[in-house]
């Protein structure tokens, strides 16, 4: 009797079948796009499941306990199996690369993946955006190791300026002077701009939204965006609820009736923020509306899971597993054109689709969480 594989059970939690190798390889010509004519602008590569906070919203502390069996690191995609993806994204038109997770600071040397991918170049000899969002426990820490390998710039996860709202949202009593201490560190070695995402959820949080606004405002100055985020539906174990959504034009009308603001145009296409200017000068905020306000329509995003599965879209339920094509011995030539098929069929909408019949996960299949696949 020959060997056995044992496969994880922690590999098997998401649907995914290896992509078809097409019969005519088609070189990436930097234009892919998809069935509704969106172009492949974003990679987010999640780089570890793991996070050492316990959000309700993401990873509920009575799901997510000691007995939660994370992806083992063996299953992990290596950092030259991740930085050779990317490489082939890049070539269909990637321009840029955000790590996230779980949390990205707990992969362990993250910083040398950071300084393969800051090597990578566009077709046209352009050097790629490169971010990372994380929840701030390790940044001061991590920051200047951070911006020498590479990193342009960070997003912060902070939920409050209260520390006692702050503790309860994180779940495992983080302080948020820590995390305001990662901020400070991140403008001292030269991350920017920095983003600061907060996720609101009504009646736990949202009167956080003008005091935070204010600290941003009055202690790190325009170079700091806050953002705030409507409370989503990803996944299946944080509980939504829509009467737990605070809709963002609600938060524009309490910040304005404190700071006025004057709305500001996108930056770039496929944005998922409105941006809003505060009238006097002092910088800005942003918005992202994906329950209220649904921006499929220009969606340029593709994420790729810890263990190398690709989907289409953050509330996906099924993904395509390119760890199987790198270590099934398929040349560079034939992933980029599984890739570029899988991209080419694609025709995700869920937040606009949600909007008229709520869609639902085939049988048997659920949607992929938050730390699984990254924000």
């Amino acid at each position: 009797m020959g060997e056995s594989t044992v496969i994880p059970l922690a590999d098997l939690r998401y649907a995914a079948v290896a992509p078809r190798i097409p019969e005519q390889l088609r070189a990436p010509t930097g234009l892919l796009a998809d069935r509704l004519g969106r172009p492949l602008r974003d990679l987010r590569i999640s780089v570890t499941d793991r996070c050492n906070f316990r959000c309700s919203y993401c990873m509920p502390k009575d799901v997510f306990d000691r007995d939660y069996t994370f992806i083992p690191h063996a299953s992990l995609l290596r950092f030259e199996e991740i930085t050779r993806l990317a490489r082939l994204f890049v070539a269909h038109g990637v321009v840029k690369l955000r790590l996230t997770g779980g949390e990205p600071l707990l992969r362990k040397n993250v910083e040398a993946l950071i300084a393969q991918l800051a090597a990578l170049r566009t077709p046209g000899g352009e050097p790629l955006d490169i971010t990372l969002t994380t929840n701030g426990s390790l940044l001061a820490r991590k920051a200047q190791a951070l911006r020498e390998a590479g990193l342009k710039r960070v997003t912060v996860s902070i939920d409050a300026i209260d520390d006692a709202v702050f503790r309860r949202m994180n779940d495992v009593d983080f302080p948020v002077a820590d995390v305001l201490r990662g901020i400070e560190a991140a403008q001292r070695v030269g991350l920017a701009p920095i983003k600061l995402n907060m996720v609101v959820k009504r009646g736990t949080n949202d009167d956080q939204i003008v005091p935070l606004a204010r600290h941003v405002r009055d202690h790190f100055g325009p170079g700091v965006v806050l953002r705030f985020i409507e409370y989503m539906d990803v996944g299946a174990t944080n509980g939504w609820r829509m009467d737990e959504v605070l809709p963002s034009r609600q938060v524009v009308e309490r910040l304005s009736a404190v700071f006025p603001l004057q709305r500001l145009p996108a930056t770039a296409e496929g944005e998922t923020a409105e941006r809003w200017a505060y009238a006097d000068g002092g910088g800005e905020v942003g918005c992202i509306s994906s329950v209220t306000q649904a921006f499929c329509g220009d969606c340029n995003r593709a994420r790729l899971s810890t263990e190398g599965k690709l989907f289409m879209c953050l509330f996906a339920s099924r993904g395509h597993d390119l760890r199987a094509l790198l270590r099934g011995g398929f040349s560079d030539e034939q992933i980029a054109a599984a890739i570029g098929e899988v991209w080419g069929g694609r025709e995700d909408r869920y937040s606009q689709l949600r909007a008229l019949v709520p869609p639902a996960p085939a049988a048997g299949e659920r949607r992929v969480e938050m730390h699984y696949i990254g924000g």
